[in-house]
Protein backbone atom coordinates (compact mmCIF):
# COMPACT_ATOMS: atom_id res chain seq x y z
CA UNK A 1 0.00 0.00 0.00
CA UNK A 2 1.11 3.56 -0.71
CA UNK A 3 1.58 5.52 2.54
CA UNK A 4 -1.06 8.16 3.30
CA UNK A 5 -0.04 11.64 2.24
CA UNK A 6 -0.17 14.35 4.92
CA UNK A 7 -1.68 17.78 4.26
CA UNK A 8 1.76 19.36 4.49
CA UNK A 9 3.26 17.01 1.90
CA UNK A 10 0.34 17.55 -0.47
CA UNK A 11 0.23 21.36 -0.23
CA UNK A 12 3.97 21.90 -0.63
CA UNK A 13 4.08 19.33 -3.44
CA UNK A 14 1.31 21.09 -5.38
CA UNK A 15 2.61 24.60 -4.69
CA UNK A 16 6.07 23.58 -5.86
CA UNK A 17 4.96 21.84 -9.06
CA UNK A 18 5.08 23.51 -12.47
CA UNK A 19 2.33 21.15 -13.67
CA UNK A 20 -0.11 21.83 -10.83
CA UNK A 21 -3.11 24.17 -10.94
CA UNK A 22 -2.87 25.11 -7.25
CA UNK A 23 -0.07 27.70 -7.71
CA UNK A 24 -2.01 29.24 -10.58
CA UNK A 25 -5.13 29.46 -8.42
CA UNK A 26 -3.26 31.13 -5.55
CA UNK A 27 -1.53 33.60 -7.88
CA UNK A 28 -4.73 34.40 -9.75
CA UNK A 29 -6.66 34.96 -6.52
CA UNK A 30 -4.04 37.52 -5.47
CA UNK A 31 -4.10 39.14 -8.90
CA UNK A 32 -7.91 39.27 -9.09
CA UNK A 33 -8.24 40.64 -5.56
CA UNK A 34 -5.57 43.30 -6.14
CA UNK A 35 -7.09 44.41 -9.44
CA UNK A 36 -10.62 44.53 -8.00
CA UNK A 37 -9.49 46.67 -5.05
CA UNK A 38 -7.58 48.92 -7.47
CA UNK A 39 -10.69 49.36 -9.60
CA UNK A 40 -12.74 50.38 -6.57
CA UNK A 41 -10.06 52.96 -5.76
CA UNK A 42 -9.97 54.49 -9.26
CA UNK A 43 -13.54 54.06 -10.47
CA UNK A 44 -15.67 53.31 -7.43
CA UNK A 45 -18.56 50.84 -7.54
CA UNK A 46 -19.28 50.60 -11.30
CA UNK A 47 -15.70 49.91 -12.29
CA UNK A 48 -15.12 47.78 -9.19
CA UNK A 49 -18.06 45.49 -9.88
CA UNK A 50 -17.09 45.28 -13.55
CA UNK A 51 -13.59 44.20 -12.55
CA UNK A 52 -14.98 41.72 -10.03
CA UNK A 53 -17.16 40.03 -12.67
CA UNK A 54 -14.33 40.07 -15.20
CA UNK A 55 -11.63 38.69 -12.90
CA UNK A 56 -13.50 36.16 -10.77
CA UNK A 57 -15.87 35.12 -13.56
CA UNK A 58 -12.89 34.55 -15.83
CA UNK A 59 -11.12 32.64 -13.05
CA UNK A 60 -14.07 30.25 -12.74
CA UNK A 61 -14.05 29.59 -16.49
CA UNK A 62 -10.24 29.56 -16.71
CA UNK A 63 -9.67 26.99 -13.97
CA UNK A 64 -12.93 25.06 -14.11
CA UNK A 65 -14.04 25.31 -17.74
CA UNK A 66 -11.72 22.81 -19.40
CA UNK A 67 -11.97 20.15 -16.62
CA UNK A 68 -15.77 20.51 -16.65
CA UNK A 69 -16.10 20.05 -20.40
CA UNK A 70 -13.59 17.17 -20.37
CA UNK A 71 -15.63 15.40 -17.71
CA UNK A 72 -18.78 16.11 -19.71
CA UNK A 73 -17.16 14.46 -22.75
CA UNK A 74 -16.13 11.45 -20.65
CA UNK A 75 -19.69 10.95 -19.43
CA UNK A 76 -21.28 11.41 -22.85
CA UNK A 77 -19.17 10.75 -25.94
CA UNK A 78 -16.71 8.27 -24.41
CA UNK A 79 -19.47 6.38 -22.62
CA UNK A 80 -21.55 6.25 -25.81
CA UNK A 81 -18.63 4.88 -27.82
CA UNK A 82 -17.55 2.49 -25.06
CA UNK A 83 -13.99 3.84 -24.85
CA UNK A 84 -12.25 4.11 -21.48
CA UNK A 85 -11.46 7.82 -20.93
CA UNK A 86 -8.69 6.90 -18.48
CA UNK A 87 -6.62 5.31 -21.23
CA UNK A 88 -3.77 7.68 -22.09
CA UNK A 89 -3.17 7.75 -25.86
CA UNK A 90 0.53 8.50 -25.28
CA UNK A 91 0.85 4.78 -24.54
CA UNK A 92 0.27 4.19 -28.26
CA UNK A 93 3.63 5.77 -29.13
CA UNK A 94 5.62 2.73 -28.01
CA UNK A 95 4.30 -0.68 -29.10
CA UNK A 96 6.53 -2.58 -26.67
CA UNK A 97 5.30 -0.56 -23.72
CA UNK A 98 1.71 -0.91 -24.93
CA UNK A 99 2.04 -4.71 -25.03
CA UNK A 100 3.56 -4.69 -21.56
CA UNK A 101 0.74 -2.43 -20.30
CA UNK A 102 -1.77 -5.04 -21.48
CA UNK A 103 0.25 -7.88 -19.95
CA UNK A 104 0.68 -6.10 -16.60
CA UNK A 105 -2.85 -4.71 -16.37
CA UNK A 106 -3.96 -4.97 -12.71
CA UNK A 107 -7.48 -6.17 -13.57
CA UNK A 108 -9.16 -7.97 -16.45
CA UNK A 109 -11.47 -5.02 -17.02
CA UNK A 110 -8.53 -2.64 -17.44
CA UNK A 111 -6.79 -5.14 -19.70
CA UNK A 112 -9.81 -5.32 -22.00
CA UNK A 113 -10.22 -1.54 -22.03
CA UNK A 114 -6.59 -1.12 -23.17
CA UNK A 115 -7.02 -3.79 -25.85
CA UNK A 116 -10.16 -2.10 -27.16
CA UNK A 117 -8.56 1.36 -27.19
CA UNK A 118 -5.44 0.08 -28.97
CA UNK A 119 -7.24 -1.88 -31.71
CA UNK A 120 -7.74 1.29 -33.73
CA UNK A 121 -4.98 3.71 -32.64
CA UNK A 122 -5.93 6.43 -35.15
CA UNK A 123 -9.55 6.39 -33.99
CA UNK A 124 -8.55 6.56 -30.30
CA UNK A 125 -6.08 9.40 -30.93
CA UNK A 126 -8.65 11.40 -32.90
CA UNK A 127 -11.19 10.88 -30.14
CA UNK A 128 -8.74 12.24 -27.57
CA UNK A 129 -7.97 15.16 -29.86
CA UNK A 130 -11.68 15.87 -30.28
CA UNK A 131 -12.13 15.85 -26.51
CA UNK A 132 -9.23 18.27 -26.12
CA UNK A 133 -10.54 20.56 -28.87
CA UNK A 134 -14.13 20.56 -27.66
CA UNK A 135 -13.26 21.25 -24.01
CA UNK A 136 -10.88 24.07 -24.96
CA UNK A 137 -13.16 25.80 -27.46
CA UNK A 138 -16.24 25.35 -25.27
CA UNK A 139 -14.40 27.15 -22.46
CA UNK A 140 -13.34 29.89 -24.90
CA UNK A 141 -16.92 30.43 -26.10
CA UNK A 142 -18.12 30.47 -22.49
CA UNK A 143 -15.65 33.26 -21.76
CA UNK A 144 -16.79 35.15 -24.86
CA UNK A 145 -20.34 34.96 -23.50
CA UNK A 146 -19.14 36.32 -20.14
CA UNK A 147 -17.41 39.21 -21.91
CA UNK A 148 -20.57 40.15 -23.81
CA UNK A 149 -22.65 39.95 -20.63
CA UNK A 150 -20.14 42.00 -18.68
CA UNK A 151 -19.93 44.79 -21.25
CA UNK A 152 -23.72 45.12 -21.41
CA UNK A 153 -24.04 44.89 -17.64
CA UNK A 154 -21.46 47.54 -16.85
CA UNK A 155 -22.84 50.03 -19.41
CA UNK A 156 -26.38 49.63 -18.07
CA UNK A 157 -25.05 49.90 -14.53
CA UNK A 158 -23.21 53.12 -15.39
CA UNK A 159 -26.30 54.59 -17.07
CA UNK A 160 -28.45 53.77 -14.05
CA UNK A 161 -25.83 55.32 -11.81
CA UNK A 162 -25.89 58.56 -13.78
CA UNK A 163 -29.71 58.65 -13.74
CA UNK A 164 -29.66 58.14 -9.99
CA UNK A 165 -27.25 61.05 -9.61
CA UNK A 166 -29.56 63.33 -11.59
CA UNK A 167 -32.52 62.30 -9.44
CA UNK A 168 -30.52 63.00 -6.31
CA UNK A 169 -30.33 66.68 -7.25
CA UNK A 170 -34.12 66.91 -7.05
CA UNK A 171 -34.87 64.58 -4.15
CA UNK A 172 -33.64 64.85 -0.59
CA UNK A 173 -30.49 62.79 -0.07
CA UNK A 174 -31.76 61.65 3.31
CA UNK A 175 -34.91 60.20 1.77
CA UNK A 176 -33.00 58.74 -1.14
CA UNK A 177 -30.68 56.68 1.04
CA UNK A 178 -33.08 55.14 3.54
CA UNK A 179 -30.80 52.21 4.14
CA UNK A 180 -27.33 52.52 5.59
CA UNK A 181 -25.53 50.70 2.84
CA UNK A 182 -21.93 51.37 1.72
CA UNK A 183 -22.00 53.16 -1.65
CA UNK A 184 -19.73 50.64 -3.31
CA UNK A 185 -22.36 47.90 -2.84
CA UNK A 186 -25.61 49.90 -2.87
CA UNK A 187 -26.75 48.67 -6.29
CA UNK A 188 -26.30 45.05 -5.23
CA UNK A 189 -28.64 45.56 -2.30
CA UNK A 190 -31.07 47.56 -4.42
CA UNK A 191 -31.35 44.91 -7.12
CA UNK A 192 -31.19 42.04 -4.62
CA UNK A 193 -29.70 39.84 -7.31
CA UNK A 194 -26.46 37.92 -7.29
CA UNK A 195 -24.34 37.81 -10.42
CA UNK A 196 -23.88 34.18 -11.36
CA UNK A 197 -20.85 32.98 -13.26
CA UNK A 198 -21.19 30.38 -15.10
CA UNK A 199 6.96 20.48 -27.38
CA UNK A 200 3.67 18.69 -28.88
CA UNK A 201 -0.07 18.70 -29.08
CA UNK A 202 -0.14 15.75 -26.67
CA UNK A 203 1.90 17.71 -24.12
CA UNK A 204 -0.76 20.42 -24.18
CA UNK A 205 -3.54 17.83 -24.06
CA UNK A 206 -2.31 16.11 -20.89
CA UNK A 207 -0.51 18.89 -19.02
CA UNK A 208 -3.18 20.93 -17.17
CA UNK A 209 -0.99 24.04 -17.01
CA UNK A 210 -0.15 23.99 -20.72
CA UNK A 211 -3.81 23.25 -21.41
CA UNK A 212 -4.67 26.49 -19.62
CA UNK A 213 -2.08 28.40 -21.65
CA UNK A 214 -4.15 27.79 -24.80
CA UNK A 215 -7.30 29.01 -23.08
CA UNK A 216 -5.43 31.96 -21.57
CA UNK A 217 -4.11 32.91 -25.00
CA UNK A 218 -7.67 33.11 -26.28
CA UNK A 219 -8.77 35.09 -23.21
CA UNK A 220 -5.91 37.55 -23.72
CA UNK A 221 -6.76 37.98 -27.41
CA UNK A 222 -10.46 38.39 -26.61
CA UNK A 223 -9.77 40.98 -23.93
CA UNK A 224 -7.48 43.06 -26.13
CA UNK A 225 -9.70 42.80 -29.21
CA UNK A 226 -12.91 43.63 -27.35
CA UNK A 227 -11.46 46.58 -25.42
CA UNK A 228 -13.92 49.46 -25.74
CA UNK A 229 -11.46 52.24 -24.96
CA UNK A 230 -7.77 53.09 -24.96
CA UNK A 231 -7.91 52.98 -21.16
CA UNK A 232 -9.24 49.43 -21.13
CA UNK A 233 -6.69 48.33 -23.74
CA UNK A 234 -3.80 49.72 -21.66
CA UNK A 235 -5.15 48.08 -18.51
CA UNK A 236 -5.46 44.69 -20.21
CA UNK A 237 -2.01 44.98 -21.78
CA UNK A 238 -0.42 45.47 -18.35
CA UNK A 239 -2.64 42.88 -16.65
CA UNK A 240 -2.18 40.19 -19.30
CA UNK A 241 1.56 40.82 -19.64
CA UNK A 242 2.03 40.44 -15.89
CA UNK A 243 -0.23 37.40 -15.77
CA UNK A 244 1.55 35.56 -18.56
CA UNK A 245 5.00 36.16 -17.12
CA UNK A 246 4.32 35.44 -13.45
CA UNK A 247 1.78 32.65 -14.02
CA UNK A 248 3.61 30.55 -16.57
CA UNK A 249 7.29 31.49 -16.78
CA UNK A 250 8.55 33.23 -13.65
CA UNK A 251 7.64 30.35 -11.33
CA UNK A 252 9.83 27.85 -13.19
CA UNK A 253 12.67 30.36 -13.44
CA UNK A 254 12.52 31.23 -9.74
CA UNK A 255 12.26 27.56 -8.80
CA UNK A 256 15.40 26.73 -10.80
CA UNK A 257 17.23 29.68 -9.23
CA UNK A 258 16.47 28.51 -5.69
CA UNK A 259 17.38 24.90 -6.56
CA UNK A 260 20.77 26.00 -7.91
CA UNK A 261 21.36 28.36 -4.99
CA UNK A 262 20.37 25.87 -2.26
CA UNK A 263 23.14 24.29 -0.18
CA UNK A 264 21.18 21.03 -0.04
CA UNK A 265 19.39 19.23 -2.91
CA UNK A 266 15.73 20.31 -3.15
CA UNK A 267 14.74 19.14 -6.65
CA UNK A 268 12.66 16.24 -5.38
CA UNK A 269 8.92 16.56 -4.88
CA UNK A 270 7.81 17.54 -1.38
CA UNK A 271 5.84 14.28 -1.14
CA UNK A 272 9.20 12.53 -1.18
CA UNK A 273 11.26 15.02 0.81
CA UNK A 274 8.70 15.20 3.62
CA UNK A 275 7.75 11.52 3.63
CA UNK A 276 8.50 9.30 6.62
CA UNK A 277 9.87 6.69 4.22
CA UNK A 278 12.87 8.84 3.22
CA UNK A 279 14.69 8.93 6.60
CA UNK A 280 13.78 5.27 7.11
CA UNK A 281 15.36 4.40 3.74
CA UNK A 282 18.61 6.01 4.90
CA UNK A 283 18.52 4.11 8.20
CA UNK A 284 17.81 0.65 6.79
CA UNK A 285 20.00 1.16 3.71
CA UNK A 286 17.17 0.54 1.22
CA UNK A 287 17.90 3.80 -0.61
CA UNK A 288 21.47 2.67 -1.37
CA UNK A 289 20.50 -0.89 -2.28
CA UNK A 290 17.73 0.39 -4.55
CA UNK A 291 20.09 2.76 -6.36
CA UNK A 292 22.66 -0.03 -6.74
CA UNK A 293 20.02 -2.45 -8.00
CA UNK A 294 18.85 0.06 -10.60
CA UNK A 295 22.41 0.63 -11.82
CA UNK A 296 23.01 -3.13 -12.14
CA UNK A 297 19.84 -3.82 -14.10
CA UNK A 298 19.58 -0.65 -16.18
CA UNK A 299 22.47 0.38 -18.40
CA UNK A 300 23.03 3.90 -19.66
CA UNK A 301 21.86 2.82 -23.12
CA UNK A 302 18.74 1.07 -21.83
CA UNK A 303 15.55 1.38 -23.86
CA UNK A 304 12.35 2.80 -22.45
CA UNK A 305 10.83 -0.69 -22.36
CA UNK A 306 13.69 -1.87 -20.13
CA UNK A 307 12.94 0.82 -17.58
CA UNK A 308 9.19 0.17 -17.90
CA UNK A 309 9.84 -3.51 -17.12
CA UNK A 310 12.04 -2.53 -14.18
CA UNK A 311 9.21 -0.43 -12.72
CA UNK A 312 6.78 -3.37 -12.88
CA UNK A 313 9.21 -6.04 -11.77
CA UNK A 314 10.66 -4.15 -8.78
CA UNK A 315 7.72 -2.82 -6.72
CA UNK A 316 9.80 -2.78 -3.53
CA UNK A 317 12.55 -0.63 -5.05
CA UNK A 318 12.70 2.72 -3.24
CA UNK A 319 12.80 4.68 -6.51
CA UNK A 320 9.64 2.95 -7.73
CA UNK A 321 7.94 3.50 -4.38
CA UNK A 322 8.75 7.22 -4.47
CA UNK A 323 7.55 7.47 -8.07
CA UNK A 324 4.21 6.17 -6.86
CA UNK A 325 4.32 8.42 -3.79
CA UNK A 326 4.79 11.53 -5.96
CA UNK A 327 2.13 10.37 -8.47
CA UNK A 328 4.66 10.09 -11.26
CA UNK A 329 3.35 6.53 -11.51
CA UNK A 330 -0.42 6.35 -11.09
CA UNK A 331 -1.88 3.50 -9.10
CA UNK A 332 -5.37 2.16 -8.50
CA UNK A 333 -7.28 3.79 -5.67
CA UNK A 334 -6.22 2.51 -2.22
CA UNK A 335 -3.67 0.21 -3.84
CA UNK A 336 -0.05 0.16 -4.97
CA UNK A 337 -0.94 -1.68 -8.18
CA UNK A 338 0.05 0.34 -11.24
CA UNK A 339 -2.80 1.56 -13.42
CA UNK A 340 -1.40 0.63 -16.84
CA UNK A 341 -3.96 2.82 -18.64
CA UNK A 342 -1.99 5.82 -17.40
CA UNK A 343 1.17 7.06 -19.11
CA UNK A 344 4.53 6.74 -17.38
CA UNK A 345 7.01 9.39 -18.46
CA UNK A 346 10.25 7.41 -18.59
CA UNK A 347 12.40 10.54 -18.77
CA UNK A 348 10.75 11.87 -15.61
CA UNK A 349 11.41 8.55 -13.89
CA UNK A 350 15.10 8.74 -14.86
CA UNK A 351 15.24 12.30 -13.52
CA UNK A 352 13.69 11.09 -10.28
CA UNK A 353 16.36 8.42 -9.95
CA UNK A 354 19.09 11.03 -10.56
CA UNK A 355 17.62 13.41 -7.96
CA UNK A 356 17.36 10.66 -5.33
CA UNK A 357 20.95 9.68 -6.10
CA UNK A 358 22.11 13.29 -5.67
CA UNK A 359 20.28 13.56 -2.35
CA UNK A 360 21.90 10.33 -1.14
CA UNK A 361 25.43 11.17 -2.33
CA UNK A 362 25.41 14.59 -0.65
CA UNK A 363 24.11 13.28 2.67
CA UNK A 364 26.66 13.27 5.53
CA UNK A 365 26.68 9.72 6.88
CA UNK A 366 26.87 10.72 10.54
CA UNK A 367 24.16 13.45 10.65
CA UNK A 368 21.51 12.22 8.21
CA UNK A 369 18.54 13.30 10.32
CA UNK A 370 19.82 16.87 10.60
CA UNK A 371 20.60 16.89 6.88
CA UNK A 372 17.08 15.77 5.90
CA UNK A 373 15.53 18.39 8.19
CA UNK A 374 17.62 21.02 6.39
CA UNK A 375 16.34 19.69 3.06
CA UNK A 376 12.71 19.94 4.20
CA UNK A 377 13.26 23.47 5.53
CA UNK A 378 15.07 24.61 2.37
CA UNK A 379 12.38 23.11 0.12
CA UNK A 380 9.55 24.77 2.03
CA UNK A 381 11.35 28.09 2.08
CA UNK A 382 11.98 27.95 -1.69
CA UNK A 383 8.34 27.10 -2.44
CA UNK A 384 6.97 29.87 -0.21
CA UNK A 385 9.42 32.47 -1.56
CA UNK A 386 8.52 31.51 -5.12
CA UNK A 387 4.80 31.87 -4.47
CA UNK A 388 5.35 35.04 -2.43
CA UNK A 389 7.30 36.78 -5.19
CA UNK A 390 4.62 35.98 -7.78
CA UNK A 391 1.78 36.99 -5.44
CA UNK A 392 3.54 40.28 -4.69
CA UNK A 393 3.96 41.00 -8.38
CA UNK A 394 0.43 40.02 -9.43
CA UNK A 395 -1.47 41.17 -6.36
CA UNK A 396 0.38 44.42 -5.60
CA UNK A 397 2.81 45.58 -8.30
CA UNK A 398 0.55 45.08 -11.36
CA UNK A 399 -2.55 46.71 -9.77
CA UNK A 400 -0.38 49.57 -8.43
CA UNK A 401 1.02 50.22 -11.91
CA UNK A 402 -2.48 50.29 -13.38
CA UNK A 403 -3.64 52.76 -10.70
CA UNK A 404 -0.58 54.97 -11.29
CA UNK A 405 -1.24 55.14 -15.02
CA UNK A 406 -4.78 56.33 -14.38
CA UNK A 407 -3.28 59.46 -12.82
CA UNK A 408 -0.18 59.81 -15.02
CA UNK A 409 -1.59 59.42 -18.54
CA UNK A 410 -3.57 62.39 -19.91
CA UNK A 411 -7.36 62.08 -20.15
CA UNK A 412 -7.23 58.75 -18.33
CA UNK A 413 -8.54 59.55 -14.84
CA UNK A 414 -12.27 58.97 -15.31
CA UNK A 415 -13.60 55.49 -15.95
CA UNK A 416 -14.33 55.47 -19.69
CA UNK A 417 -17.48 53.40 -19.33
CA UNK A 418 -18.98 56.28 -17.36
CA UNK A 419 -18.19 58.59 -20.28
CA UNK A 420 -19.85 56.13 -22.66
CA UNK A 421 -22.87 55.98 -20.37
CA UNK A 422 -23.13 59.79 -20.36
CA UNK A 423 -23.14 59.81 -24.16
CA UNK A 424 -25.78 57.07 -24.26
CA UNK A 425 -28.00 58.94 -21.79
CA UNK A 426 -27.62 62.18 -23.74
CA UNK A 427 -28.72 60.42 -26.94
CA UNK A 428 -31.71 58.90 -25.16
CA UNK A 429 -32.69 62.27 -23.67
CA UNK A 430 -32.43 64.08 -27.03
CA UNK A 431 -34.51 61.35 -28.72
CA UNK A 432 -37.19 61.59 -26.01
CA UNK A 433 -37.35 65.40 -26.39
CA UNK A 434 -37.74 65.23 -30.18
CA UNK A 435 -40.35 62.46 -29.98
Amino acid sequence: MIPAVTASEYIYSKLGSNASLLPLFVKDMANSTGLTIGSYITGKDVEGKDRFIDEFGTQAIWLGGIPFFKKFTDLTLYKLLGVDPKFDVRNLKNKEILEKAIEKAPTEQIKQSIIKASKNPKYTKNLALAKFGFSTFAAIFTYAGLTKFRQNYRLNEAKEKLKAKRKSKIKNFHNFYTQKVPKAFSSVHKNKKDVSFSGSIQDFMFNPVQNLMILDGSITAERLASSQSRQEFINYTIKEGGTWFFMYFAGAMIKKHFENKSKVPIKLDSMIIESKELPQAFKDGSIKSSLDDYSKKISQNAKDIDIYNFIHENPDNFIVKMAKQSKLIKTLKNSDKIDTRAFIDINEFKNLKADIEELYNKAPKDTVDKYLKQVVKAKRCAVLKNIGICIGALGVAVPALMIALRYILPNNREYKVMEMAKQENQKENSLSKTA
